[in-house]
């Protein structure tokens, strides 16, 4: 992508599309040039007013959603839960997880829709940040044994009211 995208150039992507397309290319190495409109990006490290300064060009102008591709954790690929903890709150789980399926009605992958809350767990405040967080199914492969974890796309969509957003915390957490 060249640093100036033509007038009129918008980046949504659907989710079949993140999945099948985006992800399952970002999985297998075959696409190095994707992190010019997805960027790789741990947004746990970060807070959710943070991440829109780090978004791909693509969505950069947008205001309206920013996707990231975000590494899995070596605790969670073994089997544990993902920490979604950031410097000044956490991302909780909202519903149960929904299958994604392509246009041919076959599963691609799973959602799970998350809100942001500020403070720790049990006792957070529930802000507007939502993301949806999108995983490709676990496929075994003899090409993918010992491979690195599966990566998420992560979908946000801000509050409507982006001015009262003014925090600025630096990340000092390590994987």
């Amino acid at each position: 992508m060249s640093s100036v995208l033509p007038l009129g150039y918008r980046f949504y992507p659907t989710e079949e599309e993140l999945i099948d397309f985006f992800l399952q290319n970002k999985l297998e190495n075959r696409r190095r040039d994707m992190e010019l409109a997805i960027p790789v990006v741990d947004v746990y490290c970060f807070d959710p007013w943070q991440l829109p300064a780090m978004a791909g060009e693509a969505c950069r102008g947008d205001g309206v959603q920013w996707i990231f591709f975000c590494p899995r954790h070596q605790r969670e690929a073994q089997g544990g839960r993902p920490t979604r903890t950031t410097p000044s709150g956490y991302w909780k789980a909202t519903g149960s997880p929904n299958l994604v399926f392509s246009s041919a009605n076959r599963a691609l992958g799973v959602k799970r829709t998350m809100v942001f809350y500020r403070g720790r767990a049990p006792t957070g405040a529930k802000t507007e940040w939502k993301m949806n967080e999108y995983r490709a199914l676990e496929q075994p492969s003899a090409d993918n044994a010992g491979a690195v974890p599966p990566r998420v796309i992560i979908n946000y969509n801000p509050p409507s009211d982006l001015s009262a957003i003014n925090s600025t915390t630096t990340c000092a957490r390590s994987s």
